[in-house]
């Protein structure tokens, strides 16, 4: 890694991009206007960028949601969420009971699935999207993940991220649930980053966008989180641009401490390659 180089400095070397949304584009209520340019810059030097995020909402509705908080879509040539590789999971659920987890307002994501929901006593799947409320602690399930992990039910979460920002705060998400979850010897499935699923289906819309396959070495990963687009990123063999303004801001003392060592440290365990960091994503 060689310093905090900007996305005009690493574009020559890449002709497609993976860019994760919450934390990179917006913090969940407004968009941050230079990540948005560097974007669409890339995008008219001929570049191909595919939104990549764990966000439990199929990828047709977020749409709209980024164009409510400022992401034009001039920035991106494609999106695939968390929430489409999960509705691929819950397929086979077709005609049986589950039992839902989640906000009302993302109930939407079992549309057409033809789920039967029901009670846990008598469901055959935990079904996750995030938690009841963005006010909500992990812990405040540990009874019914108990009792949920007691009937031998698997848990299939919809957002593997742990933390997402929202505003000037972080809440908990799904992959909170799901850590606790495992903590307790329940079984859990996820299809998010940092999982193949989901990047087979990016790379798919990527290739598709550009008319053509790019190789490996040429594709360029940029998130916010070491536990899911770092690792995703080392995992699938991309090259990694680290934001660390976002969930990981608090370890790496804010904005101050972003020392090569400081962040080198924090990603090490992934073992992703990883180009440059920022505070925020810039041209």
């Amino acid at each position: 890694m060689s310093g905090s180089k900007g996305l005009g400095q690493l574009a020559p070397g890449y002709d497609m991009i993976l860019s994760d949304v919450w934390g990179v584009l917006h913090n969940g209520v407004r968009a941050w206007p230079e990540a948005v340019a560097a974007l669409q810059t890339f995008r008219q030097g001929g570049g191909t960028v595919v939104l990549i995020t764990n966000s439990p909402r199929p990828s047709g509705p977020l749409v709209h949601l980024l164009d409510d908080v400022g992401v034009p879509r001039d920035c991106y040539d494609a999106i695939v969420s968390s929430g489409d590789a999960t509705r691929a999971m819950l397929r086979p659920y077709a005609g049986r009971p589950v039992h839902a987890v989640g906000p009302d307002d993302e109930l939407y994501l079992f549309d057409g699935l033809d789920l039967i929901f029901t009670d846990a006593e008598r469901a055959e799947a935990i079904a996750v999207t995030d938690l009841d409320t963005m006010d909500d602690t992990p812990d405040m399930y540990r009874e019914r993940a108990q009792h949920w992990r007691a009937l031998g039910l698997p848990m299939i979460v919809a957002n593997p991220d742990r933390v997402v920002e929202h505003g000037d705060r972080m809440v908990y998400c799904g992959g909170a649930l799901a850590d606790l979850y495992t903590e307790l010897g329940g079984e859990v499935r996820m299809a998010g980053k940092p999982y193949a699923p989901i990047y087979t289906e990016a790379l798919r819309l990527a290739e598709a966008a550009h008319g053509t396959a790019v190789p490996r070495s040429r594709i360029l990963a940029i998130g916010d989180s070491v536990r899911t687009d770092a690792a995703g990123a080392a995992t699938e063999g991309l090259d990694f641009l680290f934001i660390t303004g976002s969930i990981h801001a608090e370890e790496l003392h804010g904005f101050g401490d972003r020392t090569e060592a400081a962040v080198a440290a924090l990603l090490a365990p992934t073992g992703v390659q990883a180009v440059s960091h920022l505070s925020r994503l810039r041209w």
